[in-house]
């Protein structure tokens, strides 16, 4: 639509805004600012979106109404050159780790000038590189061409940006959008976010979302985050990053998160990460509250009312001082004389003065051993869940009870059913969580030399075994040699990966060899511990099953991605079958080697 068309406008306002847009795109008078994307893992920043605003009281200071007036004249192209050159000039990620956002919108890939070289050798001259930068295209604008945009953004990624889908949920191609161009990461709109602790469809729908993530290996940003309780939901959910008015508005200068708003991050994330456990406050449901001082016929008649209600609460001010449970309630009143006697005392004389309370971040399973400590005639009662000493409401011992089974079924849908260690779903994202991270770390395979024919020599039992004594000695060295957040996964099968943030991996590979190679010798009887067969019934010479570890280390620069670990150890692992008994072969990605590209290490050595 030409400005002329545009609503709202008369002939010398529409030429007026006409000049002013020239103008503006002349004399580059636009200026970016930067709004913090936080972790809502670690409660830092993790990167900023690069936003765009004209000249200071001008009509096109909004960036809607400068972006819709450029793209009316058909200057969109040349106005997203020059926002994206301010934003690259001005950006102040300070340190490597840092993204930084730019917006583009679909029609901008169209475009002949959108070419992978202007954009780095903008980023050259501010010391950024490509993997530091995140394209973010815009949901609201409709991709007619998705084999071309496909195409334009494979040419992007090659050189190691990533790709960002805007405002999903806000429009009806989110899904189209996310299955053809495989994002890095989706944003979700604010009108998912707003008040999502009061609305259990939205908390439906970013749950489907983050489970759909997952499966992909994408992140999520949560947009529009502006009360205190949708940052505790959505961090308590797992949503990866958020945004907004209370994390950081843009602005010129870099974000400095409020350091009650880092614990408040870190407190609920904590919770989360953990062993991945429920709180009692992810179950807890509102409650009726009375004073201590109301008559208990103002309760009773509560109840009356309220056939479906179990159980109040009864407080001092906020503070929780007891529990009436309705049952409890009328057997008193039924007894003789029992209207005339309390009808009009307060209800403190009834009530139970003694309820199990517990804080709003205590674990559901600590929870439900306290429940079922109780003795049989308060077994049933209302949990009192606080949260910071205030009553923020109730849960019941079936509420309870249904959780953990919940929580154990989710656990065992994503774990290996031998060895109870994670599967190849949280094995993608915590590599993928590693590369996101920055930081160096080591991936180990592990794969037992000869298995098939000692699982059919001895049958699947005693492999079973052998299997679970491979898991037990990799977990073994990670729990004394590693990091505390160091990983342990079964791929399947015999294969076994570990994901280390260690400095001296090589150091934790000799070791599960030794602990292999002694203990092993336990599953053999004792006349065959001279030769193996090859997977063609060869017989070879032998002191039984060893183990080959692939050692990768990952120093996670521009273009590593988790495709490429993966190729990595395959070769590696080909290398280290060539060698009889237990070995690690080494190799590295990203950064150039210092060492020896190959270091190979007999564990007899």
């Amino acid at each position: 639509m030409p400005i002329d068309a545009m609503p709202g406008f008369d002939n010398e306002n529409r030429e007026n805004l006409r000049t002013e847009l020239l103008h503006i795109i002349r004399n580059q008078t636009i200026k970016s600012v930067y709004q913090p994307i936080v972790s809502l893992s670690e409660g830092i920043v993790m990167g900023y979106e690069a936003l765009t605003r004209g000249p200071e009281h001008s009509s096109l200071h909004s960036p809607i109404s400068l972006f819709a007036a450029a793209k009316a004249e058909g200057l969109l192209y040349p106005l997203d050159r020059l926002a994206r050159s301010r934003a690259i000039e001005g950006a102040f990620t300070k340190t490597k780790e840092q993204l930084l956002f730019l917006n583009v919108s679909a029609e901008i890939l169209n475009d002949p000038d959108f070419v992978p070289g202007r954009t780095l050798e903008l980023l050259e001259k501010r010391g950024l590189s490509p993997g530091q930068v995140v394209f973010e295209i815009t949901e609201r604008s409709s991709i007619e061409d998705f084999e071309s945009a496909k195409q334009i953004l494979g040419h992007y990624r090659q050189q190691g940006y990533r790709i960002a889908i805007d405002d999903a949920g806000a429009g009806y191609s989110s899904l189209q959008a996310i299955a053809e161009l495989q994002p890095d990461f989706i944003k979700m709109d604010r009108s998912l976010v707003h008040n999502l602790h009061f609305n259990k469809t939205k908390e439906y729908i970013l749950e489907t979302m983050l489970t759909f993530a997952q499966k992909l290996g994408i992140y999520l940003i949560a947009e529009g985050i502006e009360t205190r309780e949708e940052l505790m939901k959505l961090t308590r959910m797992g949503v990866h990053y958020g945004q907004g008015y209370l994390l950081g508005h843009p602005g010129p200068e870099e974000a400095v998160l409020p350091p009650e708003l880092t614990d408040h991050i870190m407190m609920h994330r904590k919770i989360v990460e953990a062993s991945s456990v429920w709180t009692i406050g992810d179950i807890c449901v509102p409650c009726q509250t009375f004073d201590y001082r109301d008559p208990i016929s103002i309760v009773a008649n509560y109840f009356k009312n309220h056939t479906d209600a179990a159980g109040a609460v009864i407080v001092n001010g906020q503070t929780p001082v007891g529990l009436i449970m309705r049952d409890r309630l009328f057997q008193q009143l039924a007894g003789q004389y029992g209207y005339s006697l309390f009808w009009n005392r307060p209800i403190d004389q009834l009530m139970d003065a003694q309820p199990l309370i517990v804080d709003e971040q205590a674990p559901v399973e600590q929870v439900s051993q306290y429940t079922t400590s109780r003795d049989l005639q308060t077994f049933y009662d209302l949990v009192i869940i606080t949260s910071g000493g205030r009553v923020k409401g109730t849960a019941s011992i079936r509420s309870i009870l249904e959780c953990i089974t919940t929580a154990k079924m989710e656990r065992a849908k994503v774990a290996n059913p031998l060895t109870g260690l994670p599967g190849n779903m949280q094995i993608h994202r915590e590599i993928n969580k590693r590369l996101l991270d920055h930081k160096k770390f080591s991936v180990i395979y592990g794969d037992i030399d000869y298995f098939k024919w000692f699982n059919d020599r001895y049958g699947f039992h005693r492999g079973d075994q052998l299997i679970q004594f491979t898991a037990d000695c990799i977990q073994q060295v990670i729990g004394l040699l590693g990091h505390p957040y160091d990983f342990v996964g079964h791929i399947g099968g015999d294969d076994f990966i570990a994901i280390t943030g260690s400095e001296d991996p090589e150091k934790l590979c000799e070791e599960m060899l030794r602990r292999f190679d002694l203990g092993v010798k336990a599953f053999y009887d004792y006349d065959d511990w001279t030769y193996v067969e090859d997977r063609h019934g060869r017989r070879l010479e032998s002191e039984g099953v060893t183990l080959s570890l692939s050692l990768v280390i990952c120093h996670t620069g521009a273009g590593v991605s988790l495709e490429q670990i993966s190729r990595t150890a395959a070769m590696v692992k080909k290398r280290s079958k060539a060698h009889r008994g237990s070995v690690v072969v080494c190799d590295c990605v990203g950064m150039p080697f210092t060492k020896n590209r190959a270091q190979e290490n007999n564990s007899d050595n």
